[in-house]
Parts: structure tokens; C-alpha cells; sequence
């Protein structure tokens, strides 16, 4: 019976998200016309997959790649390499490049995501940006979710060097910052303050909507290649995209100063980046859909979905309050059973470094973390809510949604 009560359900969402679904497509096509163009624009061919060595000096594969990445987020300079480990290690190299000793570090989201804890140094982790003389203040959302545009004005001092914006919602049950909503608050810094760099935590973000915080004027986003950017074909890296002026400090973190991107080269192919870049919107519109499809599956059960299934989305995370650890656990379980990488472990919450809560986490992924193929993870404290993102196809993701519900099911039943 509760097979039949999930398949009618499933059903029922299908239909009723037919023009959600539409609108997803309408947006792969958006940005496939982009990133076919900005190929063409840049005569990309079978000699940008060569491996390099050494130092990598003059590597066309690499510089043409980061001209691309520019080209797509209308910026001026970028960069996009395979020695990024992560997007927390993407934010932390913007982080360093762009903060001096005795700078102010202005975060208008809120509480960031979790592992930039160290980073900020709330930890007091050894060589962070405290331990190093830069000042955190942390302003959180307005009533209605959005950013406090008078309380930012007001708490700009002499002292802010950088103003940071999180696009997605990390663990926090607020809503994802749509980048036309950065819109004023980056134009009424840059009036306030015009040196002051705006950043942007692009993670989950990119091609999701018809446009980018660097269109509004951010001064460089920042994400990751195993999440939306790389399609699922990125083994690895993370991207930077901004003002020559932001990613010019940044280069010389990267590497040296008076080097920059100079150097870096990358014994592998880079076809998979490339191939990557191109698959993503389509990539990221089964990702989507997936995330709406559970949003309403959600909905239908009495269960909460942030975003909610009919709500506008500015990245690929689907929240879903589950009320209950033993559904969090039941949920997770259930995705991690349906995918096709270790479909047989059975996930359970532990001490994850970096987070201030055990972490459970699911992912079945071939590449390992990234978080464009799907996967699940959650903070066990209140309100118990499961974070849901990625889906290489809708029709995996589809079945995913079901295991992962059945368990809840079960799991309530017991």
C-alpha cells in the first residue's frame, strides 16, 4: 500500500509541475545558447584538452578555459582550475586575496555556511582570517528573508573591505538569494563605499537563473566544478569570476605575487572542464526538476519544502523539513540506496570536521562530494530539516525521490 500511495503521488506532482518543468527547460536553452556562443567566440577545439606540466607557462587548455568562464559570467577576468580543491577552499583563496590585516569582512546573509567557520576564524582555527587581524561582523535577513539594504548602508565602516553575499540558503531554512535581488544592495554599496569589494558565495547557483551576481555588478562569485558549473563531468576545481581589479589580488594567492596565473599546469586532460561547462545547463535543469518533484512530493505528505514546489529558485537545494531525526536518517538512506555508486552503504550521522553539528550525508556520486549528482546531507538538530541537491537525470533523480520517501514512510510507520 505505501508503494501505491508513492507512485500516485509522484504522478500527481508530475502533472501539476508541467509549466515548472517548462520554465526549467526554457532556462537549459538560455544558457546552452550562452555557452555554445562564448565556445565559438573562443575557437575551441581538440587542442584545448592536452595535458600540461612543469610550471605550465603559455597553457592554452587552462587560459582559454578561464577566458570562457569569464566570458560566461560577463566579467572581465577569471579563474577556473583543477588545483581548487573545493568551494570552501574557492571562498577561502577569494577570502586571503582580497583582505588585508585590519580589514572588515561585512557578511549581509546571515550566518554563512558552515565550514567557512574556520575560514572566518569563529573557531579559532590556526591561520585564519582573525588570527590574521580581519574583523567578521555577520548581518542577518530582514523579517522577509531578503537583505537589510538600510542596516547594511549603516554598518559600513572605514575599516569594510569586503561585503559578502551566500546565494544559496547552506543549512539555514531562509531563502536562496536570487541575483536580480543583489541587484540594489550592490548598487547602494558601491555609492556608499565605491573600493569595496562585493563577493558573492555562488555555490549551487550558477546557471539556474537568467542571470549572474557579476551582471549586477558583484565584483567576483565564487564556486565550485563539482557543483553546478562542471555538469557532473569535472573531476575536480572551482572557479572565480569578477573585476580584473578583485581577481588580480586573488591570482597572487593562488600562486605568487608577480606570477598569478601565469602558472599551473594539469598532467590530465582538461576535457572533462570543458565537456563539463557544456553539459551543465542541461545538467542543472535535471537537477531541478528533481528538486521540485521532491518539493511536492513534500508538500503533498503535510511535510514543509523550502523552496516550495510553485516557489522561484536561485540554486539547486531542496530543503524538506522532516520534523524527526529517525526520518532524516530514513530519507538519506533512501536516496544513498537508490544511487549508483555504493547503493549499498547505509549512511549514519558523525562527527564531519568543519561542522558545528554531527552530519549525516548521502552520495552516491562517481565523482566523490559533488553535489551536481545527487545527494543528501542534513545537521542533526532542529528542525531536522534534510538538504537535497543535484541529479545527473531527472529519471534517476525521480527514482531516488521515491526510495527515499518510501523510507520515510516506513520509517513513520514503525
Amino acid at each position: 500500500m505505501t508503494n501505491t500511495r508513492i507512485d500516485r503521488l509522484l504522478m500527481q506532482a508530475e502533472n501539476e509541475l508541467s509549466a515548472v518543468f517548462a520554465g526549467f527547460e526554457r532556462m537549459e536553452d538560455l544558457w546552452t545558447g550562452r555557452v555554445l556562443d562564448a565556445f565559438a567566440r573562443h575557437h575551441v577545439a581538440a587542442r584545448h584538452f592536452a595535458p600540461t606540466t612543469g610550471y605550465g607557462y603559455d597553457d592554452v587548455a587552462r587560459d582559454t578555459l578561464e577566458a570562457l568562464c569569464a566570458d560566461i559570467f560577463q566579467a572581465q577576468a577569471a579563474i577556473c582550475r583543477p588545483q581548487l580543491a573545493s568551494g570552501t577552499h574557492t571562498l577561502s583563496l577569494a577570502l586571503f586575496g582580497l583582505l588585508l590585516p585590519g580589514d572588515e569582512l561585512l557578511v549581509i546573509t546571515g550566518t554563512p555556511y558552515d565550514t567557512l567557520a574556520g575560514v572566518i576564524g569563529q573557531n579559532r582555527e590556526p591561520g585564519s582570517l582573525q588570527e590574521l587581524g580581519v574583523h567578521t561582523r555577520v548581518l542577518d535577513l530582514n523579517e522577509q528573508g531578503a537583505i537589510d539594504i538600510p542596516a547594511v548602508l549603516a554598518a559600513l565602516t572605514k575599516r569594510t573591505r569586503v561585503v559578502f553575499l551566500q546565494r544559496s540558503r547552506g543549512y539555514a531554512l531562509r531563502p536562496s538569494i536570487l541575483p536580480q535581488d543583489m541587484a540594489e544592495v550592490i548598487r547602494a554599496i558601491k555609492q556608499e563605499k565605491p573600493d569595496v569589494f562585493v563577493m558573492v558565495d555562488n555555490c549551487y547557483g550558477a546557471f539556474v537563473t537568467a542571470d549572474e551576481p557579476t551582471f549586477f555588478g558583484a565584483d567576483v562569485v565564487a564556486g565550485s566544478l563539482i557543483k553546478n558549473l562542471g555538469g557532473g563531468l569535472a573531476p575536480t576545481g572551482g572557479y572565480l569570476a569578477g573585476t580584473e581589479r578583485a581577481i588580480q589580488r586573488i591570482e597572487n594567492r593562488l600562486t605568487a605575487p608577480g606570477i598569478g596565473r601565469e602558472v599551473g599546469s594539469y598532467e590530465a586532460s582538461y576535457r572533462p572542464f570543458y565537456q563539463g561547462l557544456f553539459m551543465a545547463p542541461h545538467t542543472v535543469c535535471q537537477a531541478l526538476k528533481t528538486a521540485a518533484l521532491a518539493a511536492r512530493v513534500a508538500e503533498l505528505l503535510g511535510m514543509d519544502a523550502l523552496p516550495g514546489a510553485f516557489e522561484a529558485r536561485s540554486d539547486i537545494i531542496q530543503a524538506l523539513v522532516m520534523g524527526t531525526p529517525k526520518r532524516v536518517v530514513a530519507y538519506c538512506q533512501g536516496i544513498q540506496a537508490a544511487s549508483p555508486v555504493d547503493s549499498f552503504a547505509s549512511p549514519e550521522p558523525w562527527d564531519m570536521p568543519g561542522y558545528a553539528d554531527q552530519v549525516i550525508m548521502a552520495a552516491g556520486a562517481f565523482v566523490q562530494g559533488a553535489s551536481i549528482e545527487l545527494s543528501c546531507d542534513a545537521p542533526m538538530r532542529l528542525p531536522y530539516a534534510v538538504y537535497q541537491q543535484g541529479a545527473l537525470t531527472y529519471a534517476s533523480g525521480k527514482r531516488a525521490v521515491r526510495a527515499a520517501f518510501l523510507q520515510v514512510l516506513e520509517a513513520s510507520d514503525a
